[in-house]
């Protein structure tokens, strides 16, 4: 009986590492037939990394521009480090094998230091395996936000490091990990807080009388000077490039108070679409549960971790809602880094906060009896099941697949029509993301990006300044954002995804093509029929179609 439960662990944990494998297959065996998700992704991430690598700028001096993207303005350096691993696995790689190990990376770690921790730090335990591992793998398959690598999946193994050496232990590995996880991770996407509440972590124990713990530190600041260096466009850019990009028109505090108590029990419940925990259904009972027992027993001291990160996830959501709270309008003014920088990120700790609580209350609920360690299993069996629900190939199956939505053939037609070099003119996008011509090699005036120069941000605005007075939405949405360049219209608003199979026209729209023609501009992509092109100054040349494209593109010239 002793021989069988020492192996089963061993056992759990290949089957975990077995069904990881399972989940990610679809990226291989689908390659461009697979869907995947839309926003923040195809729409903006993969297109960039397949433009830098093409652009033989990856390794680019600090002033190096992108000459494919707004006529050449837009900076190398905001597409972040070539030292990240990432961008090299798409120059090396088809996009969708690049992106099945991206994915694959990312869980493996996932699972791996969010099991080191729980089995270290948190449910030790040696009959609680089912707890280890099944919240291991559970927070492995979280619909996490993919060009986010391991800035909130790497987490819980960075975690697991402090602690280590926190408690007295200087393992190599624990200093290897540390070195490795900036090369796949963002400081800015989750390793800035992460880092800031391990400072705060570190001042706590020496205002309790712990000591000041000076390895503990060291290796905080250790990794902070990876990142640095790992990151020094980002520095670079921070505090030398002086010139004003569209970051500096981004205006957050926004939201009345009781937007934001709204937003807080919004955020605390259902999580946010760049961490997605889907902790809901079943994880948020558990911790209701997990914490009534505490409440009930007085564990406070027994349970100490518990509470605290139990409070600390209302405080990370309230924090995530407040921020956008429009009484920080006066110190924004004053200081303008805190419209720059989005220190609602701290809520990104959510993710490996909630899971540590999912881990703490399958404990809780276990201590109960045996009735209730036979709910235990099937609290993991079912959150493992929602999440093999919440993957991108069931999720995103309504949209276009990989290559539906680049539409490869069909915008090779179009350059073949044309006929000109790509890079001696210029084109646009209505109705559909610019980021598809960007991955076809084509020009673009419009992009996605959210640091450009704000003299592009102001000469493009002159080409839609008539489409933007009709509609205060997308006005607000480009003036004080902007970071969606595109070629918005009344008619669609802020709507740039029209398939084929879509009825509407547009009847009415005002460009101002001199200004078009003016910046290089040629050929307009259309996801819809313009009704009044000749009143603007365009002509239809053809228009294309595809059994392998989600998209019919009417193809303008300027006239």
């Amino acid at each position: 009986m002793i021989a069988n439960k020492r192996n089963t662990e061993p056992r759990l944990i290949i089957a975990a590492l077995i069904l990881i494998t399972l989940f990610l297959s679809p990226y291989f065996i689908l390659g461009d037939k697979a869907h995947i998700r839309v926003h923040d992704n195809l729409d903006s991430n993969l297109a960039w990394y397949t433009v830098l690598a093409k652009s033989g700028e990856i390794t680019g001096a600090l002033d190096a521009n992108i000459p494919q993207i707004i006529n050449g303005e837009l900076q190398r350096n905001a597409f972040g480090t070539e030292f990240s691993i990432i961008v090299w696995l798409y120059a090396l790689f088809p996009t969708m094998v690049a992106y099945g190990l991206s994915q694959a990376i990312s869980r493996f770690v996932a699972f791996l230091g969010m099991y080191l921790l729980l089995k270290k730090h948190f449910i030790p335990d040696q009959n609680l395996e089912i707890i280890r591992v099944g919240v291991s793998l559970a927070f492995a398959l979280t619909p996490f936000w993919p060009s986010g690598m391991l800035s909130t999946l790497g987490m819980p193994l960075a975690l697991w490091v402090f602690l280590n050496i926190r408690s007295g232990e200087h393992s190599w590995r624990n200093y290897l990990a540390l070195t490795l996880l900036p090369l796949y991770s963002s400081i800015v996407l989750g390793f800035f807080f992460f880092l800031t509440a391990m400072g705060i972590f570190w001042l706590s124990d020496v205002l309790r009388g712990k000591g000041w713990n000076w390895p503990f530190f060291l290796s905080i600041v250790y990794m902070t000077f990876i990142f640095l260096l790992v990151e020094y466009r980002l520095v670079y850019s921070f505090l030398f490039d002086n010139e004003p990009n569209s970051r500096d028109e981004y205006f957050h505090a926004r939201l009345t108070f009781w937007h934001c108590v709204r937003l807080t029990f919004k955020n605390y419940f259902l999580g946010h679409n760049h961490v997605q925990t889907v902790h809901t259904v079943f994880i948020q009972p558990v911790i209701f549960i997990g914490f009534y027992y505490i409440w009930k027993n007085k564990w406070w001291k027994q349970e100490k971790n518990f509470v605290f990160l139990f409070f600390l996830n209302f405080v990370l959501s309230a924090w995530y809602a407040f921020w956008f709270y429009k009484g920080w309008l006066p110190m924004t003014e004053r200081f303008h880094f805190l419209d720059t920088f989005n220190f609602a990120r701290f809520h990104f700790l959510r993710p490996m906060v909630i899971y540590l609580l999912f881990a703490g209350g399958l404990n809780i609920i276990w201590m109960q009896g045996k009735r209730w360690k036979r709910i235990v299993p099937w609290f993991i069996a079912a959150q493992i099941v929602l999440l093999l629900f919440s993957s991108e190939e069931i999720v995103h199956r309504k949209k276009p697949s990989v290559g539906e939505f680049y539409a490869v053939e069909q915008f090779s037609e179009i350059k073949a029509h044309i006929g000109l070099p790509q890079e001696e003119y210029r084109v646009v996008s209505i109705g559909l993301h610019p980021a598809i011509a960007q991955y076809n090699g084509f020009y673009t005036l419009d992009t996605y990006n959210n640091f450009y120069p704000l003299s592009y941000k102001y000469q493009f605005r002159k080409i839609i300044e008539k489409e933007l007075d009709k509609n205060d939405t997308i006005q607000t949405y480009f003036d004080e954002w902007g970071g969606r360049c595109y070629l918005f219209t009344d008619e669609l608003g802020k709507h740039y995804m029209f398939k084929k199979t879509s009825e509407k026209r547009l009847e009415n729209v005002e460009i101002n093509t001199e200004e078009f023609k003016n910046m290089g501009g040629l050929y307009l992509f259309s996801a819809v029929p313009i009704d009044n092109a000749i009143q603007n100054g365009l002509t239809l040349e053809k228009i294309f179609n595809s059994d392998q494209s989600a998209w019919r593109i009417y193809l303008y010239r300027a006239m």
